[in-house]
Formats: structure tokens, sequence, C-alpha cells
């Protein structure tokens, strides 16, 4: 368990992408099997223990320690795992388990023997072991290392041994493996072939798209393109044959759970590229609507009819086997529709191609993306492949320009990982006709490091309040926050929520008091009614 231990420290506080790159790669190349594989599954989120949660964490340290003092310090902290680590009465100084060890414990052995065995770790471990196993439990490993980046750093391990294996390849075989992928490490020293899938539904790599500045489009030559509306859900890929049915992100996360209802529907053999909606009697609802669906393990058949998922269909992957990435766009259009009108396929539409003919015709059509609750265009070389990444030039997203408004910080949050000694994450509001701020949205980007220094030490010197890791602070500071869209949201005192907030400029030069109005809000986003504002 300590080099597992080690490498999250490590990662934690190392900044550079190459450099994880470089510590993950000599992790899986000095740790046998199969810690270094359930070690993989763990920093890509693939290990799971029901048995085991945080409120047994949190009862095991209570009972080790005073629970006012616990408190205290979890209040201050902000983090279970840190604290509990930190607090732990013990230095350690045994041999701490394995981490297969652990992963088989945690499988295997009844819940009732968990608190005891959870202890004996903790007293056989130092605080950094510590809290690599409390880490491992919750599933909470944010150490800048992304699934993407360790599958990149599987790649970089296989070039050592002399394989040259890219990270889309081993994207193309990950959903079919299990941890702790002993055929996976197999194939990349060169010991064996490629892990068989056996049928399984797997991700593709998705083809992405460039943001389209000025000099790009005033370059374009329209001939060459198609267009379509960029929809305002989440893209998705819908994998169905006979190995089985899946629902993926376009970060291949599967939330097929979170669909049961979509699932279903795929009672066909091919690979689809599109966006998932909720649509009700053929209109696309806001992507509030689709949040409530988001993120959750189950859905209820109430959820499933009040939210009825769609999926506009973008593009055509695979057809009965037969890989058509290869197929420039529009060849792999026109099979997309010849399929959908034999397959009839239920809760599912063509993204439909819009007609121009000069660059002026697409200007004109993306003016209108916002009146029609769209997020912009998608432009694609009607002779591109289906490439994986984000290669340039072929295809393009060109969105609606934000909407900005200055908003005034209410509330502070420390960050995670590099960010984790910063209060980075700010949540910001709007004043209302009764005089009252109002909080409409939180916000993690758009400032310089600089400039989030500058945040920080002007949060910790005007704050009027604490709760755990949240500071209130005294309404002084006016950020200009970019968005997208706004809508109806009964989860904020509002009654309104943005859709992507980011922090566009810090606004030292402005009062508060002058910072804008819930009113100036609901007009800018064309939620007014002759009702005014939502109440409070």
């Amino acid at each position: 368990m300590t080099p597992f231990a080690d490498l999250l420290e490590r990662l934690t506080l190392t900044p550079g992408r190459l450099a994880k790159l470089a510590l993950l790669r000599r992790f899986f190349e000095t740790e046998s099997d199969p810690d270094r594989g359930w070690a993989l599954a763990a920093l890509t989120g693939e290990l799971r223990f029901p048995a085991a949660k945080p409120a047994l964490i949190r009862a095991v340290a209570e009972a080790r320690t005073d629970p006012v003092l616990f408190g205290w310090s979890y209040d201050f902290v902000g983090d279970l795992a840190e604290t509990v680590a930190l607090i732990w009465p013990g230095t350690g100084g045994q041999r701490p388990p394995s981490l297969a060890d652990i992963v088989d414990a945690l499988s295997t052995r009844p819940k009732s023997e968990l608190p005891a065995l959870l202890g004996d770790w903790l007293d056989a471990s130092d605080a950094n072991v510590r809290y690599a196993i409390l880490k491992l439990i919750t599933g909470a490993l944010r150490v800048g290392a992304s699934a993407r980046l360790a599958k990149t750093a599987l790649a970089d391990f296989a070039a050592a041994s002399g394989q040259a294996i890219a990270p889309d390849d081993i994207e193309e075989v990950w959903h079919g493996l299990a941890p702790p992928y002993l055929p996976l490490f197999d194939w990349l020293e060169g010991r064996a072939g490629p892990p068989d899938a056996a049928g399984a539904p797997v991700f593709r790599p998705p083809m992405l798209a460039h943001p389209l500045e000025d000099t790009d489009f005033a370059a374009l030559d329209p001939a060459a393109y198609a267009a379509e509306w960029k929809w305002d859900g989440i893209r998705v890929q819908l994998v169905a044959g006979p190995g089985g049915r899946r629902i993926f992100s376009r970060g291949a996360e599967d939330i097929s759970a979170a669909f049961p209802d979509m699932l279903a529907a795929l009672d066909f053999d091919a690979v689809l590229d599109g966006e998932l909606l909720i649509v009700r009697d053929g209109i696309v609802a806001p992507f509030a609507d689709l949040q409530q669906r988001l993120n959750r393990k189950t859905a209820s058949p109430r959820l499933q009819k009040d939210f009825p998922a769609h999926v506009r269909l973008y593009d055509l992957l695979f057809e009965a086997g037969e890989d058509l990435r290869p197929l420039p766009f529009a060849e792999r259009r026109a099979r997309l529709e010849a399929w959908f009108a034999r397959t009839a396929p239920r809760a599912m539409s063509l993204s439909p191609l819009l007609r121009f003919a000069s660059l002026g015709d697409l200007a004109a059509i993306r003016a209108g993306a916002r009146e029609a609750a769209i997020e912009g265009l998608m432009l694609k070389r009607t002779d591109s492949a289906y490439v994986p990444g984000r290669p340039r030039g072929l295809w393009w997203k060109w969105k609606r320009d934000p909407l900005t408004i200055d908003a005034v910080l209410m509330y502070a949050q420390r960050g995670h990982g590099k960010r984790s000694s910063y209060y980075s994450d700010y949540t910001f509001g709007l004043w209302r006709d009764d005089g009252a701020l109002v909080p409409i949205g939180k916000a993690y980007s758009g400032y310089t490091d600089a400039e989030l220094q500058q945040l920080d030490r002007w949060i910790r010197a005007h704050t009027t309040a604490r709760f755990g890791p949240v500071r209130e602070v005294e309404p002084g500071l006016v950020l200009e926050v970019a968005f997208d869209a706004a809508q109806r949201s009964t989860r904020h005192k509002s009654g309104v929520a943005l859709r992507f907030p980011r922090i566009a400029r810090l606004r030292w030069d402005k009062p508060a008091a002058e910072a804008d109005r819930l009113e100036s809000l609901l007009r800018l986003s064309g939620l007014a009614t002759e009702a005014g504002e939502p109440e409070g």
C-alpha cells in the first residue's frame, strides 16, 4: 500500500501534466500484479465497495478520538479522509496491508467485521498510508489524474516495452476488461495480443470539435462543410449488439443505469453518436430538466415519465459490426439516414442538416440560436473521417455569444487538488427588489493564478461566517460572470440558475451596491414575465 500512497501524494503535489505522466508510468513499471491493476482501477474510478461507506470511517474515528475534537477538526479541514488520517492516534511503524489485501477484504468480508479491520489497518499505517486507504474506500481520489491521463501513461509504459499502443487503442478495449487488468498488462508488455472484449459493448473515443474563431470563420469554404445545430444536452454514444447494450457519456462514463428507458430502446446492432436531451411533445426541454436525471444510480418510473429521455442522432459509427468511421462524413450521414428510416428507433430523431450557401447564411442561422434555446452550430467537413480526438479544421463548434452580468460574491469554498489550500469555488448572487442578495450560481473558473491569490486573501479578510469548509463573505466584491443561458430553478432562492457560468472579470472598481439586479437577469435571459421576479 505504501507505493500507492506515495503515488497519490506525489500526484497531488505535482502540477504539470508531463510530470504526472512520468509518475504514473514509473509506478506501472515498478509495481507488480495485481497491485498495479488495483491502483489503475482506483485511479480510473472502477473500484467500488458497497459495504464500506463514509459513515463507517466516521464511526471508527469517533470511537478512537474525542468526538468533539473530531467534529471541530472535520469542520476546519473539510475532508473526511484527510481529517481521520491526521487525527488518528498512532504513528504506524508496522507493516501496512497491501493494496490487493485491502481490495480483497473490502470485497469479501462481512460488513460487521469492517470497523475492526479498518482500525487495524490505520494502526499499522502512517498518516500518508492512512489517507490513501481512506480515499480508496470513499472513491474520492482527487489527485489531478483523470482516467484518460492514466490510459495515456499506460500507452507510454507500453512504448517503453517496445509496443506501439495508443491511448485510443486502450480505450477501445477498456470496457471489456475488469480489474486487476492482467490481460491488459500482458498486452502492454508484449506477452500477449490485444485483450478480447468478447463482443462486449465497448466505448469508442469520440471525435471532437475546435471552437470557431473569427479568423477561422473568415477562411472557411462553405461548400466544404455541412452544418447542424449544437443541441444543449450531453454528448452520448449508444452501443448495442449481440454482446449487450450501454450508454456512454463523452468521457466514457457508463450512464446506462440512469436512463433505463433509453437503454430499452437500443434493440438494434449499431453504435451511434448523438445528444441526450429531454424532449416532450417534440419540444426540447431546458438543460435543467436533463439535470434531474444525470448522476443518478437509478431512475424511477415517475422520473422517466416526467423527464423522458431522447437522443438526437449525429453519426453512425458501426452498423452490424461494420466500422464506418473511416468513411467521409457525407457517406456516414447517408448511411445514418438510411439506417434510421429502416430501423425507426424509439425515442430518437435525426439532428437535421441546415441549409446554407454562404458564410452570411451561417451567421444568420447562428444569430437565431439563442431564441431557439440552442447552444449554437456545428460545422463538419463533408470529407472528414471520424477521427478520435480534436483534429483541427475538420469539425468546428460555433457557440452563441455568452451573456454577462455583474454579480456579488456571497460564499467561497476551498477547492481540490492543487487548489485545496485556496478558496477557489465561488457562489454569487444578485440584488432583489426587497434589498436581499439571492444566489444565482457557482463558478470555479475564468481567473488566473494571480487573481486566485488575490481572491483568497480578500475572502479570508472579509469572512463574516463559517459553515464547515464554506465561508460567507461580506457583500463587497463584484464578479463579472459570463454564462450561456439562465433557467428557472427551485434549488436557488432566486428562482434562477445559470448555465455554464464562469468568471469573466474581477470588478474591484465597482461597488457591490451597483451590481445587477435579479430583474435585469430575467430580462436579459428572456425569463421576465408579467408577474415579475420569482418569489424568494
